[in-house]
């Protein structure tokens, strides 16, 4: 069977996604599993990619890249697989975003140890039952896709070897990350893409770097949610989701067990 090898967000390549880009080496430079890439040629200067390999269990796939394309608007790639352009259906509410990137990096400096996730909200006003199904389908047909396990449309993909791909996850890790997920969203006007990294911080020192954060009902004692200014807004999202630190770790959450023992795989 086809094997999900990539997941990449994908910008387009000007001088402001470069920045953006850069910005954001610079936030995930203390994970020692994100490896910047330059231009072929250049041994310094600013970066072409940036891949997010999964550090275990070995050989585990999807990585997750953040990159340059010659792509006309941010898209989200899969290889094998679909795309997710950037779509919207309603006038925007709330307030714009003040932090971006370069600010996180700046206040997170030293903090952020790994990244737990990354993902795509599709608004579900544009995104339909049916096209939501195939997207469910292809994923699932190419990668260890999980359900959520208390029943909202919130999908996982896990990394995993060839031998999990054809039989199932049975070995439970920290590091098997990575993981992407894919969200059906019916409180959502537009895409938005989410990054979800683990600091070192607890929820007090987070709430007082960040009071410009937020946090969703049921998650607040897990993660502060900060909405990022980019060169994209208004027609696309971009949060960052900044886990606490954890100190009676691993989790079932950490090791992919939840998900897999409770969620249960989509085939």
């Amino acid at each position: 069977m086809d094997r999900l090898g990539e997941i990449a967000f994908r910008l387009p390549r000007t001088p402001a996604a470069q920045t953006f880009l850069d910005q954001f080496r610079t936030l995930l430079a203390d994970v020692p599993y994100a490896d910047p890439v330059r231009p072929a040629g250049a041994v310094d200067g600013p970066v072409a990619r940036l891949v997010l390999t999964p550090p275990r269990p070995e050989g585990a796939r999807p990585v997750t890249t953040v990159e340059l394309a010659d792509v006309p608007a941010p898209v989200v790639t899969f290889a094998p697989g679909p795309s997710l352009a950037v779509q919207g259906a309603e006038p925007l509410t709330g307030p714009v975003p003040t932090v971006d990137v370069a600010e996180l990096a700046r206040r997170l400096a030293g903090h952020v140890r790994r990244v737990d996730h990354t993902g795509v909200n599709l608004p579900a006003g544009t995104t339909s039952a049916e096209a939501w199904r195939g997207l469910v389908r292809a994923l699932a047909a190419t990668s260890a896709l999980y359900r959520y396990p208390t029943g909202e449309e919130w999908p996982f993909v896990l990394p995993c070897t060839p031998a999990e791909l054809r039989d199932d996850i049975r070995t439970f890790v920290v590091g098997r990350e990575p993981r992407f997920e894919l969200v059906h969203d019916p409180w959502r006007s537009r895409t938005e893409w989410q990054f979800a990294l683990w600091t070192d911080l607890t929820r007090t020192e987070l709430e007082e770097l960040f009071p410009e954060g937020i946090t969703f009902p049921g998650l607040e004692d897990i993660f502060r949610v900060v909405p990022v200014h980019h060169p994209w807004w208004p027609e696309l999202g971009i949060r960052f989701d900044l886990c606490y630190r954890v100190t009676d770790g691993p989790s079932d959450w950490e090791t992919g067990e939840w998900l897999v023992t409770e969620g249960g795989r989509i085939r």
